[in-house]
């Protein structure tokens, strides 16, 4: 179970305990600066805070993103086709 992994590497920077994994992360200054301003902007305090929100939202927004049947995808084409679409 994830809870009870214990991991450290020292060198390689990335230390998970329970829930909590803490890496290193390398960006050139101008993006650090870009999501800075972000996270301030959107009320963050901390900008560890910020880009956990930002990659929860995206991570969310994939898992949602509806999939069509075949049979709903050949429905759309027919509708598109008759419409002069396709």
């Amino acid at each position: 179970m994830l809870q009870s992994i214990q991991y450290t590497r020292y060198m390689g920077r990335l230390i998970m305990s329970g829930e909590t994994v803490s890496i290193e992360l390398k960006l050139p200054r101008k993006t650090y600066e870009k999501i800075l301003e972000k996270a301030r902007e959107a009320g963050f305090n901390d900008i560890n805070e910020f880009l956990e929100f930002v990659l929860e939202q995206l991570i969310e927004e994939e898992e949602e993103t509806p999939v069509f049947s075949k049979e709903d995808e050949e429905k759309i084409k027919e509708r598109l086709r008759s419409l002069g679409y396709l």
